[in-house]
């Protein structure tokens, strides 16, 4: 198969439908599935008629196109007692390199940056990938400064007014509820830095809207927005919110919306702005996985072809990395 990735997203149909042809064949449980609907292959000639595969199936199945052994299992967090998503990975070293392009996309070189990561439910658990994307970005930061830390909301102060003073441009990536205690407990005016959120209440605190999260945190450390990274277990690529509250997908995804009651029904951004619907998602960097993926997050076009998170449908497990509502 081509490198799908060295290419630009949009505009490229027929090198989607390539790879949609080829995970239909060499993926045992998407071709499966496609034989249940009863769907001829070579008959879908449209992005809008792929059958996207429901993220859940990375609950129940290993995932592969092709025969590998994977470097790496990346699993979701979860609920006490809730079964959990499951990604292998065949080669790490192209899911940071992938995770990489993705940011410098949007945020240019790593090492003009300092990265302090607050993660406390991420960093409890050894097989996260947004610790993983993480920890990659620090060590091209290079930056002495550069740290993880779980809810010591005091170290996360004290380093930040030392960047602060220091005019260090600073990326403060965080679960939005370890966000919200650290700003809490510290007011601060940060102008050299860039307050990042994932997602992620998980039944931390009482959940709020992301608009009056945003609003807190802005309010409390001094900043003129929020960015937000948009992410997933089941995902290699990343899309962001450079504080507008609307996510920009990579140039290794795309995104189409389906309807809420016919799941076959899909739009894209081009054909529908201003639609709303649920989010699914093509992955070019989920060659050696599935590249398509229904998700169960609700959400709305614009017309420039970014998105906005609304929330999630009703009968959708709780997710750590997209409980906010929009």
């Amino acid at each position: 198969m081509e490198d799908l990735t060295l290419h630009t997203v949009h505009g490229r149909e027929e090198q989607i439908l390539a790879l949609f042809r080829h995970q239909a064949k060499s993926n045992e449980i998407y071709k499966n599935y496609l034989s249940n609907l009863s769907i001829k292959i070579n008959a879908v000639n449209r992005i809008t008629e792929i059958p996207f595969l429901p993220i859940s199936f990375f609950k129940s199945s290993d995932l592969k196109t092709g025969d590998f052994v994977a470097d790496v299992y990346f699993e979701s967090s979860g609920t006490t007692g809730a079964q959990t998503s499951r990604h292998g990975i065949r080669d790490i070293k192209f899911y940071l390199e992938n995770a990489t392009n993705n940011f410098k996309e949007f945020y240019g070189d790593p090492s003009a940056y300092c990265f302090l990561a607050l993660l406390p439910s991420y960093l409890e658990r050894s097989n996260s990938s947004l610790v993983a994307m993480a920890d990659h970005l620090m060590k091209l930061s290079g930056h002495p400064e550069n740290g993880f830390f779980m809810q010591d909301a005091a170290a996360v102060r004290e380093r930040l007014v030392k960047l602060e003073e220091a005019g260090q441009k600073t990326i403060l990536l965080g679960v939005s509820f370890a966000l919200l205690d650290f700003a809490e407990k510290f007011a601060c005016e940060l102008r050299h830095t860039i307050v990042m959120e994932t997602g992620g209440m998980k039944g931390r605190r009482k959940e709020i809207t992301r608009d009056e999260m945003h609003a807190f945190l802005i309010k409390r450390l001094g900043l003129s927005s929020v960015h937000a990274e948009y992410g997933m277990t089941e995902l290699q690529s990343q899309a962001y919110s450079s504080g507008d509250g609307f996510f920009r997908p990579s140039s290794t995804m795309e995104v189409l919306l389906r309807s809420a009651d016919d799941p076959f029904e899909l739009w894209t951004s081009s054909e529908h702005p201003m639609r709303t619907g649920v989010i699914n998602i093509i992955d070019l960097a989920n060659k050696d996985t599935m590249a398509f993926i229904a998700t169960d997050d609700l959400g709305r076009f614009r017309s420039d072809g970014s998105f906005e998170i609304l929330g999630r449908i009703d009968h959708a497990d709780i997710r750590g990395c997209s409980q906010l509502a929009g």
